[in-house]
């Protein structure tokens, strides 16, 4: 089976599905476009996606799963701005746990992130269970004791979890999503990143709050026996990342600054030097 197919009758040869391939696999020939090299397809969906015509379709991409996009941009820059600058890291929770149909929402949209090459190659664990959350931040601290001295902040939590039951790892969050890669794929981190960087964001669009689980993260890269057995990571993958998420217990009343813009601009254009 071919893995693109062009309509002739609505292929207009204007050439866009050429220029915007990323590995530039496709050709224009005379009856439309050809791909040179189909093995170097990387499924990014470009090709269909980008056609006026809808005159082409790609099996890995199908036409029949995209969506159609009503207007770009979607919304407004000035509407943009204010929702990405009001994202903040939660760290205190009420304690209520978080929908189940939410929280598949969150891996769900984390998936649509782009990765390195179109390689994704990312999986997610959602801990919805208040056991295995509390016996994980009792490992985290073991695993801290052992190694007090990779981390300035390590004796302040193990203290404060110690003599007040006070949990700085995941802050009382009622739910954790982690995310795994195979072992061998070299880009996981990067790729979960990318993926949770999408997953925050529209968390407050569904009146969620999420944090980075840094402390978690230190322990698990380490790959602590104790904490894969417990979540159950198999031998042939690795956790590249965490974040808590919860509904927050304070609303934030204002935009918070950051340092000044550092920036430089290379360019030719005088009027801009």
């Amino acid at each position: 089976m071919d893995l693109i197919y062009v309509d002739q009758k609505k292929c207009t040869q204007c050439g866009i599905c050429v220029d915007i391939c990323p590995p530039r696999i496709i050709q224009m020939e005379k009856n439309g476009p050809i791909l040179s090299n189909p093995e170097s397809c990387i499924a990014c969906g470009h090709c269909v996606a980008i056609c006026p015509h809808t005159a082409i379709n790609n099996v890995k991409t199908p036409l029949s799963n995209q969506i159609p996009l009503e207007k770009f941009p979607v919304i407004d820059s000035d509407s943009a701005y204010q929702f990405i600058r009001s994202r903040r890291s939660i760290r205190c929770y009420k304690n209520q746990k978080v929908q189940r149909d939410l929280l598949l929402k969150l891996v769900d949209i984390a998936r649509f992130a782009p990765t390195a090459s179109n390689k994704q190659g990312i999986s997610y664990i959602i801990v919805d269970d208040t056991e295995i959350l509390q016996k994980t931040t009792q490992m985290v601290i073991e695993w801290m004791e052992e190694n007090q001295s990779l981390w300035w902040s390590f004796p302040i939590h193990i203290r404060a979890y110690k003599e007040h039951g006070i949990d700085g790892i995941f802050h009382s969050a009622p739910n954790l999503i982690v995310a795994t890669a195979p072992k061998d794929f070299k880009n996981g981190r990067e790729n979960t990143i990318l993926s949770f960087s999408y997953l925050e964001l529209f968390a407050n669009t569904l009146g969620l709050g999420s944090a980075w689980a840094g402390l978690f993260e230190m322990c698990a890269f380490s790959n602590y026996p104790p904490l894969l057995d417990l979540l159950k990571i198999p031998e042939s993958k690795s956790i590249t990342g965490a974040v808590m998420v919860g509904y927050p217990k304070y609303s934030f009343k204002r935009l918070v600054d950051r340092n000044p813009l550092d920036v430089t601009i290379l360019s030719n254009d005088l009027v801009n030097n």
